[in-house]
């Protein structure tokens, strides 16, 4: 079954769409990057994106393999971010992605559309996870998008609209995808 990606920058409501859909019936997956920021918090650790990102990515790349291959079978799964976004924010920050996130990226096997959330200010919120402005998340959604564009994923990107319509378009592009290749 599909494993679908959702993605944009830092705080475009990705968390929120992922929740609706799972109130829908569908499997989720909770944002590697997002859980592992606050596991190193706790710990101490300066293994954070914002002090060291080559080690961080490498322990989020370990996760969403990790959540990825946990994946229920027989069943459409969407994630909180995917493998091409490790390597959008190494890119962000001038650092050459090691081979061995692509090596990673082509046996862990995503959908080829890929549902993307552009900045929305309105709702944009900083906490203790999110520490980057509205810019800087915006051009990190740059990235992300470009990124995505180049490993040769299809994006489709959902408007600023309510948690509900955002959800339903998923939905309703999924079942047409469906349809269209039966």
């Amino acid at each position: 079954m599909p494993k679908y990606i959702i993605t944009g920058g830092p705080g475009a409501g990705k968390t929120s769409l992922l929740n609706a859909l799972e109130e829908k019936g569908f499997s989720v997956s909770e944002e590697a990057s997002r859980q592992l920021i606050i596991e190193e918090v706790a710990k101490g650790s300066e293994c954070l994106p914002w002090i060291n990102l080559p080690a961080f990515a490498e322990k989020a790349l370990e996760r969403m393999q990790s959540l990825y291959h946990a994946a229920p079978k027989g069943q459409a799964t969407f994630f909180d971010r995917g493998i091409p976004d490790i390597i959008a924010y190494l890119k962000a920050a001038s650092i050459d992605p090691d081979a061995k996130y692509y090596q990673a990226l082509f046996k862990c096997q995503y959908h080829p559309q890929v549902f993307i959330l552009p900045p929305w200010e309105g709702i944009y919120v900083n906490d203790t996870e999110r520490w980057q402005t509205f810019e800087e998340a915006s051009q990190l959604y740059q990235s992300i998008k470009e990124t995505y564009e180049e490993l040769g994923f299809e994006l489709i990107e959902l408007p600023s609209a309510s948690i509900k319509e955002r959800a339903e378009l998923v939905v309703s592009h999924i079942e047409n995808f469906v349809s269209a290749t039966r």
